[in-house]
């Protein structure tokens, strides 16, 4: 149940600090025994609702140690959610 466990981690890490998740798309055993993850939240939910735009998509790659316990995380591309690319 490892993998339970790590997106357990990572979505209570995004829904306290970033936003809430979307969806995981991939988990990868990195190097030194830690993980990297694939992450999709959905961004300002809120101003896209109230202006009528399509959601955006925030992709972030997060990286976890040994522990299971996030240690960095980046967003590598900002996209429309509607967008198939």
């Amino acid at each position: 149940m490892e993998i339970k466990e790590i997106i357990a981690n990572v979505t209570d890490f995004f829904n306290e600090f970033v936003a809430p998740v979307h969806k995981i798309t991939s988990v990868e055993e990195g190097e030194n025994g830690g993980w990297k993850l694939t992450v999709e939240v959905i961004e300002e939910k809120e101003y896209m609702k109230k202006y009528a735009k399509d959601e955006m998509i925030g992709v972030y790659e997060v990286f976890l140690n040994e522990q299971k316990v996030v240690t960095s995380y980046k967003r590598m591309d900002f996209r429309y959610r509607s967008s198939i690319g």
